[in-house]
Formats: C-alpha cells, structure tokens, sequence
C-alpha cells in the first residue's frame, strides 16, 4: 500500500507543470540525513551519471572521491571516501541527500553542496541563481552511485 501511495504521488507530481523542472533548491526535504522524494519524479539515467560523476565541469566528484569503475582516468582524489561499494554504504535516498547539500548530512564537510542555488559566493555573476547540478544530473549522479556495489 505504502509503494503505490508513494508512486501515486510521484506520478501527481511528474503530471504538475510545475514539477516539470524538479524541486527548487530552497525546497528539497531533509529528514535525518536523507531526502526519500526523487526531486524530479523521473528516474535517474545510471549512464548519464556516470558522465556527470566524472566531467571536470560539472560533478568532478574524481576530484576528491577514487572509483575503480572510472579506472581509465588519472588522478582520483584521496579526500573523500572511495566510491566503489558506495551503494553498499548509504540507501538511494541517503545519496540524494549526500549529493544534493552534503553539508546537511556531515557536519564540517568540504563537499560542494552541489543542489543549492544561494547562500554561498560566486566567482562569476552569470553563475548567481544557478546550482551546480540540475536536479535531474541529481538523480542521474544518484542512479550512478546505486550501482557502485561490493563484487
């Protein structure tokens, strides 16, 4: 009962023009380290998170984080926890938390909260307003992170 609850809401929410672009920043629903709700109602493209997990532009989450799937690609950082097996460490919606503003699950963290739109300075006027990541490069960095399990 409580899936198809949570799927009717889901889907209500996919179905508002309003939600068409995913959750605002300033919305996105913490409860004890997680945010349970996607924050677009569609699904997140496992592929197209494993790009934005390692473009120097967007995520650069290599920057900081080693991960055998990307072993291809030099220099992996040492300052955050490994990937691999990550799935196996935190639920999708511990992720999404993690991702979206990891300052609202690890007290103290250097991690960019990479879902914020304010509070924080900006090199650049034309980047105000704007969040690093999208909310659906959200979901697909969450998709991608589902499968980082222990072989």
């Amino acid at each position: 009962m409580k899936c198809v609850f949570r799927t009717a809401i889901v889907a209500a929410l996919a179905a508002n023009p309003g939600f068409a672009d995913g959750v605002k920043p300033v919305d996105v629903a913490f409860v004890e380290g997680a945010v349970e709700a996607s924050l677009t109602g569609v699904a997140g493209d496992a592929a197209a998170g494993r790009e934005v997990f390692a473009d120097r532009k967007q995520g650069n989450c290599l920057a900081c984080h080693a991960n055998t799937d990307w072993s291809e690609q030099s220099f992996h950082g040492e300052v955050g926890p490994t990937m691999d097996g990550v799935a196996d460490r935190w639920s999708e919606a511990e992720l999404r938390a993690i991702v979206a503003n990891s300052k609202m699950v690890f007290e103290g963290t250097i991690m960019p909260a990479f879902y914020i739109d304010a509070g924080y300075t900006r090199a650049l006027e034309k980047f105000e307003g704007k969040s690093i990541l999208s909310a659906q490069q959200v979901e697909d960095v969450v998709a991608y992170l589902i499968t980082l399990k222990e072989e």
